[in-house]
This record gives C-alpha cells, sequence and structure tokens, in this order.
C-alpha cells in the first residue's frame, strides 16, 4: 500500500475518502482545550476534540488554581467538583527555605491568600479562593463534563495539518490514528490550537513569535513520600531546599518540594546552578534519589520515583492569537514558568473570553467581527503573563545571594552562608538583604494584582461615554487588585442577600450564566424596561437585576455602593464572560435607544 509522508519525516496511510464533518474542532485537551468545550457546551455547542497523548496529564503540571479561574468554574457548575478535588487552601499557607524538609528552616512567608494582613483585600477580590488543583485531576474533571455534554474526545490522536482552501472557508484537518497509523480529515469551520508549547497548529500557522533568552533547565522529579510528620509544623506547599555545606552535582543546586497530593505525593522541581549548560544531561533515577535523600533530610522516610521528565524555562508569547476561523490559545500562544501560578488559569480565561464570542457569532447574535476583539483582549494578557512568570523567578536571585547559596565553592558557600549568623556588621547587612528579598518574593506568592487586574480594550468595549481616561493601575499593580467597574475591567465583587437573608449571593453570581447583565439601584427601573426592549430586538439573553434598599438584591455590608462608581440610578453592563463592557454614571432620558446603541456597537453590528 501507497504511503504518505508526514511533516515529522514519519509515514502513514492513505487518508480514508471519508471525511468528518463537525463545526468546532479542538486540538488538545489541557486546561485551555478542554475548557473551551466546556464553556462552549454551556451554549448547546459542541464538537471534536483530538489529543495525541494516550490520555489526560499524567504529570501535575500546573496546579496553583487562583479565584480568576475558579470563578469560570463557578460560572458553569463545576467550582464545587473542583474544591471537592482540590487540596484548600489553608495547606498552602507558607512558601519556606531550608536546608532541608526535616531539618532547619532560613526563612518563610504567608502565601495564596494566608497572609494576615491582606485578607480583607482577598475577601474584596473574588468569591472564589486559592486552592491547589494539580493537573492531573483538573483535566478529568474538564474532560469528563465535556464529553457528559456531547463532545467527541479522541485520544492517540495526532494533529498533523490544515487546509483552508475551499470557497466557503472551511478547514479540512489531516488526523493520524496513534493507534493504526492510519490518516483521516475532519472539516471544521473552527480549528482552536490548544495543543501545547510544541503546538502544530501555530507552526502551520506562522504567526510570529516573541523570544527573550530563556532561563535555563529545570527537572520535574515526581515521587511518592509521606512528609505528614515533617508538615505539621512547616504547612505549605513549596519549599525551597538548599545544601550550602555539602558537595552536590550542578544538575541538582537546588530543589523545590512542591504538594501534589497533601502530603504523600510531591514533585521534586531541581534548578540546576545558573553556570550549568548540559542541557543534555540525563541523570540516572539512582542520582534523583541520591540528591532528593539529601535534601529531605531523613531516611527514615521512603521516597518512591514515579516519574523523571526535563523542561525548559520560557519567555515566548505570540504576536496574535487568531488568524481568521483559526484559533489559539493556552501555551500554545503564551510559554512561560511556573512562578505566580498563572499557567493554567490564564489558559481557562482564555477559553472563557472566546467560548461566549463563538456562541453568539454561531447563534447569529454578533457579527464575526467581534472575534477579533479576542486577540487584542488576551493577547496583551498573555504577554503580561509571561513577563511575570519569568520576573517571578528572577526575583529570587536577591534570596539566593543572600543565603550565599550561589558560589560554587564549598569553601566560599560556607563562609558567605555563615555570614547570617555573624554578629557583625556584614552579617547585619546580609540578613537585612535576605529578609528585604524574603519580602518582595510576596509579588509571586500574593500577586493577586497580576492575576486580576487585567484590562481589555477592543471593539467589544464600550468607553464613548467616560469622561475621564481610565484610572491609573496602583502603584504596584502586581501585588494589590484595583475594583472598578471602568468598561474593560472586571465585576467587582459583592456580597448581597435578600431582605429576609438566605444563602449570600455575589454579583459575579448575577452575571455569566451565557448572557449579558445589566445592574442598576433604586431609581433606576428604566434600565429593566431597556434591557426587555434591546433583550426583544437583539434577540440576545440580557439579565437585570436592581441592587440596594429594598430592591432586588440587598447590598447587606453596602460593598457594591462602595464599588459600583456609578449612581443608585445608574447601571453597569456586564458581557457574558463577567467583564464590564460599558456603564452609565446616572440615568439617561434615552436609556432605550443609548442601551440598544451600545450593545449594536459591543456585538459588532454597528
Amino acid at each position: 500500500m501507497a504511503t504518505s509522508s508526514l511533516p515529522n519525516g514519519d509515514t502513514a496511510s492513505p487518508p480514508d475518502d471519508k471525511i468528518i464533518e463537525t463545526q468546532f474542532l479542538i486540538v488538545g485537551a489541557g486546561p485551555a482545550g478542554a475548557s473551551l468545550a466546556c464553556f462552549l457546551a454551556e451554549y448547546g455547542l459542541t464538537g471534536i476534540v483530538v489529543v495525541k497523548a494516550p490520555g489526560v496529564a499524567k504529570e501535575p503540571r500546573a496546579h496553583i488554581t487562583n479565584p480568576g479561574a475558579l470563578e469560570c468554574m463557578r460560572d458553569i457548575g463545576l467550582e464545587g467538583e473542583c474544591l471537592r478535588n482540590a487540596t484548600p487552601g489553608n495547606c498552602m499557607q507558607h512558601t519556606r527555605w531550608c536546608r532541608t524538609m526535616a531539618g532547619e528552616e532560613w526563612a518563610r512567608i504567608h502565601s495564596w491568600g494566608n497572609q494576615p494582613d491582606r485578607r480583607g483585600e482577598y475577601d474584596a477580590m473574588s468569591p472564589c479562593k486559592h486552592v491547589d488543583l494539580p493537573q492531573t485531576l483538573f483535566e478529568p474533571i474538564l474532560v469528563t463534563r465535556a464529553v457528559n455534554k456531547g463532545w467527541k474526545v479522541r485520544f492517540d490522536s495526532a494533529w498533523v495539518r490544515y487546509e483552508r482552501d475551499s470557497p466557503d472557508g472551511l478547514i479540512t484537518s489531516t488526523i493520524e490514528d496513534m493507534i493504526t497509523g492510519r490518516t483521516y480529515r475532519i472539516r471544521s469551520k473552527y480549528l482552536f490550537g490548544c495543543d501545547g508549547g510544541q503546538s502544530r497548529v501555530m507552526k502551520q500557522l506562522d504567526i510570529p513569535l516573541k523570544r527573550d533568552p530563556g532561563q535555563g533547565l529545570a527537572i520535574n522529579i515526581l515521587v511518592k513520600a509521606d512528609l505528614s510528620k515533617l508538615v505539621t509544623n512547616r504547612t505549605g506547599n513549596l519549599h525551597w531546599v538548599f545544601t550550602p555545606d555539602i558537595q552536590y552535582p550542578l544538575w541538582g543546586w537546588s530543589m523545590l518540594f512542591r504538594m501534589v497530593k497533601a502530603w504523600d505525593e510531591w514533585m521534586l522541581i531541581t534548578i540546576p546552578h545558573p553556570s550549568f549548560d548540559d542541557f543534555k544531561i540525563r541523570p540516572s533515577d539512582e542520582e534523583y534519589l541520591k540528591r532528593a535523600r539529601q535534601c529531605l533530610g531523613d531516611d527514615s522516610i521512603d521516597i518512591e520515583i514515579l516519574d523523571a521528565s526535563k523542561w525548559y524555562i520560557n519567555e515566548i508569547v505570540a504576536e496574535r492569537y487568531s488568524d481568521g476561523n483559526i484559533l489559539c490559545f493556552g501555551d500554545a500562544t503564551h510559554r512561560h514558568p511556573p512562578f505566580n501560578g498563572l499557567g493554567s488559569n490564564t489558559c481557562v480565561q482564555d477559553a472563557y473570553n472566546l467560548a461566549w464570542k463563538i456562541a453568539f457569532v454561531e447563534k447569529g447574535l454578533a457579527d464575526p467581527k467581534l472575534l477579533d476583539s479576542f486577540s487584542l483582549e488576551r493577547q496583551p494578557v498573555g504577554e503580561g503573563v509571561i513577563r511575570r512568570a519569568n520576573q517571578g523567578l528572577r526575583d529570587h536571585i536577591p534570596v539566593f545571594e543572600a543565603l550565599g547559596v550561589l558560589p560554587l565553592t564549598l569553601e566560599e558557600r560556607m563562609k558567605q552562608h555563615g555570614e547570617l549568623a555573624a554578629p557583625t556588621e556584614a552579617g547585619k547587612i546580609r540578613r537585612k538583604k535576605l529578609q528585604d528579598a524574603i519580602k518582595y518574593t510576596e509579588h509571586e506568592f500574593g500577586g493577586v494584582g497580576q492575576e486580576m487586574n487585567y484590562w481589555y480594550e477592543s471593539d467589544g468595549i464600550y468607553t464613548k461615554d467616560e469622561k475621564q481616561p481610565r484610572p491609573p493601575l496602583p502603584k504596584d499593580y502586581v501585588l494589590h487588585y484595583q475594583i472598578t467597574t471602568y468598561p474593560g475591567a472586571r465585576c467587582p465583587h459583592a456580597w448581597l442577600n435578600t431582605r429576609t437573608p438566605v444563602e449570600p449571593i455575589s454579583t459575579q453570581d448575577l452575571a455569566g450564566h451565557g448572557a449579558f447583565c445589566l445592574l442598576t439601584g433604586p431609581g433606576g427601573e428604566r434600565w429593566k424596561d431597556a434591557v426587555q426592549n434591546a433583550s426583544e430586538q437583539l434577540g440576545i439573553p440580557i439579565n437585570v437585576y436592581s441592587i440596594g434598599w429594598m430592591q432586588d438584591w440587598e447590598d447587606v455590608y453596602d460593598d457594591w455602593a462602595r464599588r459600583r462608581e456609578v449612581e443608585e440610578d445608574g447601571c453597569v453592563l456586564l458581557r457574558p464572560d463577567r467583564v464590564v463592557c460599558w456603564r452609565s454614571m446616572t440615568m439617561r432620558e434615552d436609556c432605550d435607544a443609548h442601551l440598544l446603541s451600545v450593545l449594536e456597537a459591543v456585538l459588532g453590528k454597528r
């Protein structure tokens, strides 16, 4: 039988003549692709997901799950399932720096919402809290939901290439069945490239990538080790270990103990010494185990190596995310280290931004040019994420310097590290440097501004009625979140209730659910009529609520009154992705006509 050549040089059987038809083809079932399938399914839209891997993630790569991503899961009723599988935030209490896991500790910092002096800021930010949900547990939740909602998910199926030359603009993708070696074709209206850091879709699209020099190699060692007796007084999911007083292999200069499951499964992330450049190094399991035991510091604890893999610390972002009806996101478009815990969270939020736009366009509720806003809105977020994640790694260098763990020679390391205990001026200076350096790492372990301060600017946001420019972000915008209803920002969270109290509800819960949402207050009754009129004329779902004294919802803490930035009879209009797309500071005489005009503009119909 004749064979055909694939891009990687392999061969496969000729494609079957029959072409499978689907509206949506997603390549990849990681947090990006699988969450997109889940979000589209909420609009009754289904298709096919193809995945080269034989199953869901076998390595717990991403794990920090932040409130922004959980808000998206909350919108489709998956937050509870995520929380049932996640390790709760109180197990993420600290990040530590130490000689060994069982031995002496040098420093610690409160992390991921456990900071005593910032709990109010976290509470004001979102109805959701940080949790630790490894990718090995998160992906099955998403894939199961997608399948149960009608999506067809095919593992061991490698996407090979696409052709987009038909008059109707449809895309024909060639897929290789990794089990049989045969190829087949899928014709779709949309192709979504969510196939990770080695994305074939992005490669064929040839979208330019912004690349900064990478920061070297890292090694993941997945182990079984019951450390429960150690964490009683060392509660945390991240533990930096250095052993300056012994000789060690340069590939094993530092080891970050990262909790996977409390407290018997861990990812040991080994960061080679900055001078190390042998990227082809392949230590044996015996070498891994020896180094792991040195860093653990307790020979009575059994360690079982489950897996080991290498990865590279990248700083790469695509210049754009889309090309017509081919749209890419997730690690295919932004590749970075895990610092700040932004990876899978950004993937989910990419998908959440895109899903409602695809649904509205496909249902004829919005003009196709609305899809142009996806790249305009999310690419700057991705670029900010890769910059921050890499800076998060660089922020640790002053810690390393202050600890005296950077010198290559044992003698110099012992000298510098020993200075921390010296009752001298040099010791005083070094201790102060360490205190300051540890304090600054809160930009990684408490960077809620980086997580939530994203701001969209596109034709999907209406700012023509704003009298003032967008307010400046906080001076330390990585650390602190700015609560605002200025168009382009996420909907502020505030707890609400009824006049006779029941289970509280967040303003976030009023929004979303596949519909636009307008929030007003006492004196804003005419907005409700305007919403009904706009909904009927445009055929789009719009929910409307009045918040305040004797209204649909009571502003029990007056938080909404402080955060809405409009008068009681004004309004805040939210897109289905809970982003403020327009607001009116007060009631307008032309409220019916103007609301209709705003919605037409946001939907690309003007």
